[in-house]
């Protein structure tokens, strides 16, 4: 079903706006019937940040922000969803064109800027949904013009403790101007004591909702050294790395939307996400799991994100090049690499080649 569905959506979706593409797959996803999905294979089954994920293939956030389609999502095989990014109020966003596609690298341009529908309408749907199971993570923002944003990020953390299996503090999107400024030590420090006081303060009703920090790839690796020395103080208990990038690799073939403004994303984001993965994951030393994005679009990238010190990926951009099948055929091979080496699990191989990545060129 899900390649007839990528063989008939993906000629039509590619042919249309980028934006109006995305909201006509979010509306064929709510006419997905309630299909039951393939058992996993149970070696794939990875246990991070107190949590049972059945597969380590989840939606990154920006596909579903506003919460419509997590159940269908997951029914179609990934081993869990991040909604969001969400912020207090609902925000309109940038103006349009805000999405591009950049056919020749399989990558996308994106100066979306929190654009979502806000909490109240969001916790509303995830309530709703609240005893259908699964692993459905929420993705926090500050809004664009709130005059204090750390509270923005309190504020969430206390609205959504009920409903949310993970939270991720999202201060690494370049879209928002001034919020990559939250990865300074000092500011980044604030906002993760209050954001963990928050989530204790909430965890007698809501249970103990783990809390995730996303970071730019851009960051220095001086930069890198403080953050996840913040993190580790603050005891956070994971990171994911990374979001989109304000560069533009040299390799880009698309010169002319190169140029465009906004985070990069897709295929020629692997590299360099790949390698912020492996310097992070030299520093936690164990301290907390990774979840590896960017520029994930097989089995073999996501065995090499894997190796360099991911415990879990998740996938966007990809998808709009290759479909939702993607999803099966990078589980079906990281089973298959399994077997072949005779391993029992995922976790025998995070962090694998991580120290050789971080002694090579730095990629550009």
């Amino acid at each position: 079903m899900i390649r007839a569905f990528d063989a008939l959506s993906l000629p039509l979706l590619r042919w249309l706006d980028p934006e109006d593409a995305h909201r006509l797959a979010i509306g064929g996803l709510k006419l997905l019937p309630p299909i039951r999905p393939r058992p996993d294979d149970q070696k794939l089954a990875v246990r991070a940040f107190g949590l049972n994920f059945p597969n380590p293939i989840g939606m990154a956030a920006g596909f579903d922000k506003n919460a419509e389609v997590p159940d269908a999502l997951l029914r179609l095989g990934f081993g869990f969803v991040e909604v969001g990014t969400v912020t207090p109020k609902p925000q309109i966003g940038n103006p349009r064109p805000r999405l591009l596609r950049l056919e020749r690298d399989e990558a996308v341009i994106n100066r979306m800027g929190f654009n979502n529908d806000g909490a109240e309408i969001v916790l509303r749907r995830l309530a709703a949904r609240a005893n259908q199971g699964g692993i459905v993570g929420v993705n926090v923002g500050a809004n664009k013009d709130s005059p204090d944003r750390v509270a923005d990020y309190v504020k969430l953390i206390e609205t959504f403790a009920p409903v949310a299996s993970y939270f991720t503090v999202n201060v690494s999107s370049p879209n928002t101007p001034g919020l990559r400024n939250m990865q300074q030590a000092a500011i980044l420090d604030e906002l993760l004591a209050q954001v963990i006081d928050a989530r204790e303060r909430v965890r007698e009703k809501a249970g103990d909702t783990p809390v995730l920090l996303k970071i730019a790839p851009d960051l220095s690796l001086a930069q890198l050294d403080e953050v996840v020395q913040v993190a580790r103080s603050r005891r956070v208990d994971g990171m994911i790395v990374a979001n989109t990038t304000v560069a533009r690799p040299r390799s880009l073939r698309d010169k002319a939307k190169a140029e465009e403004t906004g985070g990069l994303s897709g295929r020629p984001l692997f590299r360099l996400s790949t390698r912020m993965v492996a310097e992070t994951y030299v520093r936690a030393e164990g301290a907390f799991p990774l979840i590896g994005v960017g520029g994930i679009d097989s089995g073999g990238a996501a065995l090499t994100k894997i190796r360099a010190g991911a415990s879990l990926v998740q996938l966007y951009s990809s998808l709009v090049y290759k479909g939702l099948g993607l999803v099966e055929e990078i589980k079906a091979d990281l089973a298959a690499t399994l077997l072949r080496t005779g391993r029992d699990s995922l976790a025998e191989i995070v962090g694998a080649d991580a120290a050789t990545i971080t002694a090579e060129d730095w990629p550009v």
